[in-house]
């Protein structure tokens, strides 16, 4: 791992495969608001997914005539937010004993809480401005194959509901046994299943409408434009130069929205936000599956790793297609190579393979055959990004003036992501007061400190197992 965490990442690849979200794209994915690229601005976002998007939306909303220009490599959110499963869904319960154990009870919650209200404010925020982004809130179901994640889910929600309260709705967990669990979610061979409240939403039509409201606003957008390098000017105010394919812009503030990729901008982050391959595959369903489809968004989880899928709701563009992705730790290393990798122009085929195949194994005689037309709809991969510790950083950088930092979603941005740029701008201005420091987790926080820890894999993947849980299995 060591050395897949210090390989140095690319820029953004301009031919990435194609992603089910992205066909067609968007009247906006090309973008230019003027033709020729700006000299100097007051802020520079660079990236445009759910994060740059929610950044650059936030400035303009509470400070109305400020000068924000976003460079984007590529097509706009044609990064992780355009090319992900679509799932909102915390499943805080998996990392509640690391973030117990790593920051303490108390903060412990305040991740838990904090991700659990992050659902709720991007699917309220979808329906409050009327973006058409297939919005859909219910009932995930986490279904377990392994003795040792049962057991931790079992102790994890059972220490959650004493923290938070029996009534909270961060914790309306439900378990559920081996035979309801083939019963309700056509799932056999499961030792059984949590279920509680998660969504889905198509993230890329979420951006889009995120940064028509910012254009609509005062944002000036440049796409194809991508940012080659960024250093120090101190010109006149003008902190920062940002060298980009197309020139150079002067800006008093940067802010990196660009997750997996941070490290090719700024060295100092290279071995602390580590890029991760992710697949993913659209498919048609079986003909043996719901004719009605299914009402349930998935997690399916094993011992050292699992897979996630939600369902097209009623109304979208191929209702009832199925959208899975995971598997990388079946491959030879538990997916070892997909570490430090920002190549999504490509896949591993024995990923791919395992991904096309997971739905019908997991469902197995309820799956049926395969559709007519073909099982997979489309198949594509996207970069994430981890952090040294599980955690975002978010933040200004260390002895930096005015270079800020939004970035290392662990895979789970739309649930982090739209809260977190809220929490930037507010930092961004100096706006923190007590009020802010209840809801925003403090392990989040850039710090000197987090850019001494050594990166050490996906943090909650495996149990970890005390003396208590292990005298159980």
């Amino acid at each position: 791992m060591d050395r897949r965490a210090a390989l140095v990442p690319s820029l953004p690849r301009s031919n990435p495969t194609l992603s089910y979200w992205q066909d067609p794209p968007h009247p906006l994915a090309n973008h230019r608001t003027t033709q020729d690229l700006p000299v100097s601005t007051s802020v520079v976002i660079i990236g445009s997914g759910i994060t740059g998007a929610s950044v650059a939306y936030d400035i303009l909303e509470k400070h109305a005539g400020t000068d924000v220009l976003m460079l984007e490599a590529r097509t706009v959110c044609s990064g992780a937010t355009g090319r992900n499963g679509g799932h909102t869904k915390s499943c805080s319960w998996r990392s509640w004993a690391n973030n117990a154990q790593c920051r303490g009870i108390d903060q412990a919650a305040q991740i838990a809480r904090f991700e659990y209200d992050g659902i709720k404010a991007i699917h309220a925020f979808a329906r409050r401005h009327a973006i058409e982004c297939d919005s859909w809130e219910g009932e995930t179901a986490d279904i377990i194959y392994d003795k040792s994640q049962w057991l931790r889910a079992k102790k994890a929600i059972s220490e959650m509901k004493q923290v938070f309260g029996e009534d909270d709705p961060v914790v309306q967990y439900k378990f559920h046994d081996a035979s309801e669990t083939a019963e309700k979610y056509l799932a056999h061979g499961a030792l059984g299943s949590v279920s509680y409240e998660a969504g889905s939403i198509n993230a890329y039509r979420f951006v889009m409408g995120l940064i028509k409201l910012a254009l609509d606003q005062g944002l000036h957008l440049q796409t194809w434009t991508p940012a080659l390098s960024i250093s120090q000017s101190g010109s006149n105010g003008l902190a920062w130069e940002v060298e980009t394919s197309r020139g150079c812009i002067r800006a008093e503030k940067v802010i990196m929205a660009t997750n997996g990729y941070t490290a090719y901008l700024y060295p100092p982050v290279r071995g602390i936000i580590v890029p991760l391959r992710g697949t993913v595959a659209a498919q048609r369903p079986g003909s043996g599956m719901p004719k009605e489809g299914l009402q349930t968004t998935y997690s399916f989880i094993y011992g050292n790793g699992y897979e996630y899928m939600i369902f097209r709701p009623v109304g979208s563009r191929y209702a009832g297609d199925l959208v899975i992705g995971g598997c990388s730790t079946k491959a030879p290393e538990e997916g070892l190579h997909e570490w430090g990798t920002t190549d999504d122009t490509t896949m591993d085929p024995n990923i791919a393979q395992f991904v096309r195949d997971s739905a019908a194994e997991y469902f197995g005689s309820h799956w049926g055959e395969d559709h007519g037309a073909g099982k997979i709809r489309q198949q594509w991969t996207g970069i994430m990004g981890y952090s040294s510790q599980g955690f975002p950083l978010v933040g200004k950088i260390p002895n930096e003036e005015n270079l800020w930092i939004a970035a290392s979603f662990q895979g789970s941005g739309m649930v982090l992501c739209f809260r977190t740029a809220q929490a930037l701008v507010t930092m961004l201005y100096g706006e923190e007061n007590e009020e802010f420091n209840d809801w925003f987790p403090e392990a989040f926080r850039m710090s000197e400190e987090r850019l001494k820890h050594k990166f050490r894999g996906r943090l909650h993947e495996k149990a970890p197992m005390d003396l208590e849980l292990q005298s159980q299995l």
